[in-house]
């Protein structure tokens, strides 16, 4: 006869992430279910970089926030317990609340990004064809063009006017706007299209938006307009906003899905929405940080960047200079004289959780998920040890030695968590901004919810994913106190 209990001591000792939902007690599930409707109205209002940076200053100074600006350039004017923020662009963003130990010492971060795939207005977008109304768009990011056809699509975004006046336009998302559409060809016609492989039956230059079909009205200066339809746009777009055809050239408009995020699901246990990836850790991460109500013993940051999607180039995106410029005022307005020795030491010091999605395993595509690494829904925020694709290609791959930190952190604090790799090795890949912290020596792994649908149009997570997520950002943050719970 087998020895049954030495068995089950062995079985005990095997690591067996679960679904999460069997460990939640109402308290906990409760809070599961608040923090997601709050997630929900937070993905709904920001829709582009530019709003998630606008509703996150208004958060963040809603719970004593300050420019970092209003504290002065000397030294000692930045004391622990202050909470500030620093913005750069409307688009990239850091907010700190300054601990007990000096700046120099290192940090604790939260990162993560918040743009998204998209489509792109060109700067000479409006154009008549065949007696339609159309906007010529440049896709951003990875996207499958063909997911982007026949569903209806909002507008938002920034038109700067030569005088410096910013407008603001949104057009699609409340119920009493009109929508825009890509249109796609009838079955009854599409037999050369269906030939084509998925990534040429919709081509990049046909994404182009219907915005309109009826002609201006034959009277004034209008009346000998040769293309009467887009004249009728451009005279709404004057009527409405007060601009003109020209200031498209210093404009930036995303067109992107219209409608709000919603419970999916019958039992409601998960979200259906745009722009999960990166904006469900992204909230994660300024709420981790506005919880943040003791003042902690390291000086706790989180970071929003832009361009992460094209990868991380440009002045908002992490492969600029945003995050020493900020650190290095920081330290500044705590440190006399200021030295660049300080702020290289606080950025080897510091530690990272690159707050990004990892990709869950979808049972209709099993073939492309590693069968023993990858993240199941439900079972908690994902901590990926390494990304990049073939063999590590572009991977910042965290030590042994901070995972092994970040396992006792979330599992004293009972946060369910799990190992996820971004599919089968060969199958693909991808980066996140993991690679650029790590540059400065700090430790820095990627932890962030899974995904179902990443890039689509509307992407899928788990509730209780998000909200592990965040709690596991939380006692990232408030470990160095010495408190454990979320």
């Amino acid at each position: 006869m087998p020895d049954r209990k030495k068995k089950a001591r062995k079985n005990d000792l095997l690591w067996k992430p679960e679904n999460g939902w069997k460990n939640l007690n109402k308290t906990e599930a409760r809070r599961t279910e608040r923090y997601a409707q709050e997630y929900i109205s937070f993905l709904s209002a920001a829709k582009t970089e530019r709003e998630a940076h606008d509703v996150a200053v208004a958060l963040a100074e809603k719970a004593g926030y300050r420019s970092l600006a209003s504290f002065g350039d000397t030294a000692g004017t930045l004391k622990p317990g202050d909470r500030v923020y620093r913005s750069y662009g409307g688009k990239t963003l850091l907010l700190a609340h300054i601990g007990n130990r000096p700046v120099a010492d290192g940090l604790d971060i939260l990162g993560g990004h918040t743009d998204a795939p998209r489509l792109d207005a060109k700067p000479r977008p409006i154009y008549e064809d065949s007696e339609l109304a159309l906007l010529d768009t440049h896709y951003y990011g990875g996207i499958k063009k063909y997911q982007w056809v026949t569903l209806p699509l909002a507008l938002h975004g920034v038109v700067v006017k030569q005088n410096g006046e910013k407008v603001g336009i949104t057009i699609g998302e409340d119920p009493k706007d009109p929508v825009l559409v890509i249109t796609d060809i009838l079955p009854h016609l599409g037999k050369d299209q269906a030939k084509k492989t998925m990534a040429d039956g919709i081509s990049g230059e046909g994404l182009n938006v219907l915005i309109g079909s009826r002609p201006v009205d034959g009277d004034g200066e209008d009346k000998d307009a040769k293309e009467k339809v887009k004249q009728n746009v451009l005279r709404i777009l004057a009527t409405d906003y007060g601009i003109e055809e020209e200031d498209f050239a210093s404009a930036e408009i995303e067109i992107v899905p219209a409608g709000p995020a919603r419970d999916l699901g019958l039992d409601r246990s998960m979200i259906l929405g745009y722009a999960h990836d990166d904006r469900v850790c992204s909230y994660a991460c300024l709420r981790a940080l506005l919880d943040l109500k003791e003042t902690p013993e390291t000086t706790a940051v989180a970071l929003f960047c832009d361009k992460e999607e094209i990868g991380s180039v440009g002045a908002t995106g992490m492969d600029s200079t945003f995050l020493e410029n900020t650190v290095a005022e920081l330290i500044c307005r705590q440190e006399a004289p200021y030295s660049d020795l300080h702020l290289r030491r606080c950025l080897e010091r510091s530690r990272m959780l690159s707050a990004d999605v990892n990709v869950c395993h979808d049972p209709n595509y099993a073939d492309v998920s590693s069968p023993n690494n990858a993240a199941w829904m439900n079972r908690g925020t994902v901590l990926a040890k390494y990304t990049g694709s073939g063999g590590k290609s572009r991977s910042s791959e965290a030590s042994a030695e901070f995972v092994a930190d970040m396992r006792r952190i979330f599992n004293n604090a009972n946060v369910a968590w799990q190992i996820g790799e971004l599919g089968k090795v060969d199958m693909g890949g991808g980066g996140t901004i993991a690679l650029f912290m790590a540059r400065y020596g700090m430790d820095v792994i990627d932890c962030g919810v899974g995904v179902l649908s990443m890039h689509g149009p509307w992407e899928v997570i788990s509730k209780l994913d998000a909200y592990m997520t965040y709690r596991g950002y939380r006692v990232f943050l408030e470990q160095n106190g010495g408190r454990r719970s979320a």
